[in-house]
Order: C-alpha cells, then structure tokens, then sequence
C-alpha cells in the first residue's frame, strides 16, 4: 500500500481537460507520486486515443463500485452521472491501494513543482483543507450573486446535522481533496454499517461528499487535524474569473500562493469533448449572458 497517490475519475467529456491535467502533472511532479485514472469501462478506449496511455494508471469505475460489497448491484444505474461520480470518487480507497489519495477533477491544472510534503504532514498523516470560505461568500455577495453562497450554507447545514454537530460551517468546495482511507472507513464503520447503509445512500445532491468528509473527520477523528488552505485557485463562475483578472490575478502571479488552479468545467466549456448538445438559440444566449458579466466586471 502506498502512503500518497493522485487520483482523478474522469469521463468522455472532459477527456481534452483530462489530457492538460496529465501533461501539467508529468511536467511538476518532483516525487513521481503515482497517478491513477478511472473511467467507465466503456470509455478506455476513447481515453487511450486521447489521453494516450502513458504516464498513468488505469483502473474501472466499475471495480471501485464493486469494491463495496454491501453496494447493491447495478446502483450506480440508479443516480444521475455527477452523484455517481461524487460517490465513485470517495470509494476509491476500498482498492486498498493508498492510505491517503489526493483528489483531483479533469479540470484541474498544477501550475508550479509539488511533492509529497504538500500533502502529508510530518507525522504521514494528510493535511486537511478546511476553512470557512468568507472570502469567496463576501466577494459573492459584494457582486450581487448571493444564491451560491445561500446554496453552500444550506448544504453546510445540512450535513452538520447529520452528525449532530454544533459551531461553524466548514467547507472544502474544490479539489484537490487530500482524503485518507481511514477517515473514510470511519464513516463506514461508525455511521453507515450500524445503519445498514452504504454511501450511497448517505451521498446526496443534499449531502455532498466534500462536507461529509470533513464531518466524518471532525466527529470520529480518524487522524489528526492538520488544517490547510485552498491548494488551487477556483473560478467557481465566469464572473469569479473575469474580476479577478480585472484586479491583476494571473496564472504566474498565483505561484505565490497556489500549487494550480481550475477553471471550472461547468462555466469554461471550451475543452469539451463532443461539442455542446444545446440549440444555437441557447449557445447565443448563453455567449450573451457571459458578455454581459464580463462588461460588469469593469464596474
């Protein structure tokens, strides 16, 4: 078993985001941690032709699914493709391939050299991202775009409840994660099996994987607390990226504080693979809308 692996659970789609993320990580990548790759089964061949097949690990989806026993047959059939990630994504430790695994989306990018000290502490144990997010809440709200901000609290809430813990929302809305096995198999042994549940059944678009981890953490305590901030930029939306370059933010200028940065998939659509399934009416408009916030962000 090794102490530290990259990880990504990718698809179709954002294979082309996939091939950028690979070339950022052969390029940075001073400790040659191994980096794996799951896909649907379906999908490797498509992901050989376009990714190629080096520098990686391939491993199925459909192997991490049926790591869980407990998993009914055929579940993952019953969710909509970004819950089935959410929970594919948090069983790859059944594998038993690592002890801790840094996370990562296609959409990711390492911008500067890591190693393994970025992601475990002294001791072996991970560091933990885990902050309140303020900043990303008051620059939302000063822009007039309070909805998102509403949406993270409630979930926040919600997933606090769970547990039955009381005091602040913490959050880690963005990858990479750095997630450990243990405080994974916490959540299954002290919440999930006494239930006769599965995380499948705990992982909902209520309930997302990110707060559940932290809360897993916080309440079982599977491994110390050693508390870090975001690893990467996000630009959670167009406007988050158009008025951060408004203020002089650029990818050099973030080595000074981030190992990489996303532009998030749902807004930065330009490395889809397939090409967009929408009308043109609703291609135009979407261009019109996005012209409209970066005109705002001069304001």
């Amino acid at each position: 078993m090794k102490d530290l692996v990259l990880y990504c659970k990718s698809y179709r789609k954002d294979f082309l985001r996939l091939k950028r993320l690979l070339k950022s990580i052969s390029q940075h990548n001073l400790d040659q941690i191994p980096f794996y790759i799951s896909t649907p089964s379906a999908d490797q061949e498509l992901l050989i032709e376009l990714v190629g097949s080096q520098g990686y690990e391939w491993i199925s989806d459909e192997s991490i699914i049926g790591a869980n026993t407990l998993a009914p047959s055929g579940i993952e059939n019953t969710k909509s493709g970004g819950l089935s990630q959410q929970v594919i994504k948090s069983e790859f430790w059944r594998l038993g391939l690592c002890a801790n695994y840094v996370c990562l989306d296609s959409d990711c990018i390492f911008i500067k050299d890591f190693q393994q000290s970025d992601f475990l502490a002294a001791d072996g144990h991970p560091y933990t991202v885990i902050y309140q997010n303020k900043e990303y809440f008051q620059l939302a709200v000063d822009r007039g775009y309070t909805k998102a901000p509403a949406h993270l609290k409630a979930e926040g809430n919600r997933v606090k409840a769970l547990f039955g813990r009381q005091g602040p929302n913490y959050y880690c809305p963005c990858p990479p994660f750095i997630w450990s096995a243990a405080v994974w198999n916490s959540l299954d042994e002290n919440h999930l099996r006494p239930r006769g549940k599965t995380f499948w059944d705990l992982c909902t678009p209520e309930h997302p994987e990110t707060l559940l981890y932290l809360e897993a953490l916080l309440n079982f305590k599977a491994i110390p607390l050693h508390p870090i901030e975001q690893l990467f930029r996000i630009y959670y939306y167009d406007w988050h990226y158009y008025l951060l370059r408004r203020i002089g933010e650029t990818p050099a200028k973030l080595k000074e504080n981030y190992l990489g940065l996303i532009y998030q998939s749902s807004w930065d659509l330009g490395l889809d693979y397939g090409g967009s399934q929408k009308s043109i009416f609703s291609r135009v408009l979407k261009r019109v809308k996005r012209f409209a916030r970066y005109l705002q962000s001069f304001i």
